[in-house]
């Protein structure tokens, strides 16, 4: 397979590779790669968290005493910090590339916070587990877990006084689209869906006395509807189909929608709702490596960051340190801005943000101070402040250049080069690069990643 071509796609399903992987997969066929993808993201590994600190709050003593609450919620909020970073340290080391992107993908799909450590590591792992299954399965699963029933005010719907917030984005950001449903089709899935409740562990809970047991009429059909004949109705309609597809390839192939290859990606995906099987299409589909979609794709702070870490052995020792990071490049872990998600493409760059971009692999690899501060938190649209000398940091990261030199030792300054940049290079950026000599000698690998071009992927 060609070098290029498993690059990118090792860019758009993964974080990058290494000279050494890109040599061993260059070897094998298009179908032998895209296969070893799947087979190791086969697995379900879930990202756990000890939350034994927790065992001793019963909902019976938080809701008498408002210093235990604080106390609690206190808690709930470091854990989530380290679930965070932990999350991190998943996606930069884990062998199940493909599943970790897709759970990436979906977080940013299925857009939802909350402020309980179990309710936050349950929903993550639900999105890891269905990330590559059946997707009638995976909606299912989210309408019943508990981060999106509070989130989207499912626990306050009832019979007597539904709420419809779930029911409307479940049709315009999860399933179909604007334009796809009707205000009725709303409320009367609003209905269909009362008595969704969780219990304070973040089970499911169904309440067939705040449930609405009466006929309802949804997308041309009646019946006494719950919540799962809903989206049965809703996968039903191709547009649900075509709304995934175009979901996915504005992700992993190009903002720019084409929409004959949405066509053909639809009909697969209509035939059985499976999301290997389209992601598999995807992959293997010639369009797929087209120039126009290589290294046109604006890499999301987080693509950024694990693929820095990825090519050269690097963890942050500081969570509030890359929780700041994450802040400032505007793309924090378990945080969506709101249900919508994050828009991605070119709202990750900004006057501020591409600073920082550019700054921040000689911030890590170079330990250079920096005087960039987030003012506010991710409830706030924060703004950046530029500190004087005295505020002036270094960030806290080990960076293991033993062992990176030992991947690039046989590596060329070319082969370096090409592994990390996929996009053409200008003929300014050529010059500058002939300057530097050895492109793989450590100092210069700063250098390269502060490059304009290493942003695309």
């Amino acid at each position: 397979m060609n070098k290029k071509h498993i690059l990118h796609l090792y860019w758009r399903a993964g974080f990058g590779l290494l000279p050494k992987q890109l040599d061993d997969l260059s070897s094998k066929s298009r179908e032998e790669v895209v296969d070893a993808l799947f087979l190791e993201s086969a697995k379900i590994t879930p990202l756990t968290i000890n939350t034994s600190s927790l065992d001793s709050f019963t909902k019976e003593a938080l809701d008498k005493s408002r210093v235990l609450r604080l106390e609690y919620n206190k808690l709930n909020a470091g854990l989530i910090k380290n679930y965070s970073h932990k999350w991190m340290d998943r996606l930069v080391n884990t062998n199940e590339t493909l599943r970790e992107k897709m759970t990436l993908f979906w977080a940013n799909h299925f857009s939802a916070k909350n402020g309980r450590i179990n309710y936050v590591k349950n929903f993550n792992n639900t999105l890891r587990k269905h990330a590559l299954g059946d997707f009638r399965k995976f909606v299912k699963a989210v309408s019943k877990d508990a981060v999106m029933i509070q989130f989207l005010n499912l626990n306050q719907n009832n019979k007597s006084k539904p709420n419809e917030n779930f029911a409307r984005e479940l049709m315009e950001l999860f399933t179909l689209g604007v334009g796809h449903y009707s205000e009725t089709d709303v409320k009367e899935s609003a209905r269909a869906f009362s008595g969704y409740k969780n219990n304070f562990e973040g089970a499911f809970v169904f309440s067939k006395y705040q449930h609405d047991k009466g006929v309802k009429t949804f997308l041309g059909e009646t019946g006494a509807f719950e919540g799962d004949q809903i989206i049965d109705i809703i996968l039903k309609q191709k547009q649900c189909a075509r709304f995934i597809s175009e979901k996915i390839y504005g992700y992993f192939v190009n903002e720019n929608i084409n929409q004959s290859h949405v066509n053909l990606m639809t009909e697969v995906f209509y035939k059985d709702y499976n999301i290997e099987n389209l992601m598999r299409y995807v992959f293997q589909s010639d369009w797929f490596y087209n120039a126009e979609n290589i290294g046109v794709k604006i890499k999301s702070p987080i693509e950024l960051l694990v693929g820095m870490c990825r090519t050269i052995p690097l963890r942050f020792n500081k969570t509030e340190e890359l929780i700041r990071i994450q802040t400032i490049l505007n793309q924090r872990l378990l945080y969506p801005p709101d249900v919508a998600g994050w828009k991605g493409g070119k709202n990750w760059i900004n006057t501020n943000s591409i600073l920082v971009r550019v700054k921040l692999p000689s911030m890590i690899l170079e330990r250079e101070s920096f005087t960039i501060q987030p003012k506010g938190n991710f409830t706030d649209k924060f703004k950046l402040v530029y500190v004087k000398n005295k505020y002036q940091e270094k960030l806290n990261v080990s960076v293991d250049w033993k062992t990176y030199k030992q991947h690039v030792k046989k590596v060329t300054s070319n082969e370096l080069l090409f592994s990390l940049v996929l996009c053409e290079i200008n003929l300014g950026t050529q010059n500058y690069l002939k300057s530097l000599g050895n492109l793989t000698k450590k100092k210069n690998l700063a250098k390269i990643m502060s490059l304009p071009e290493y942003q695309m992927c």
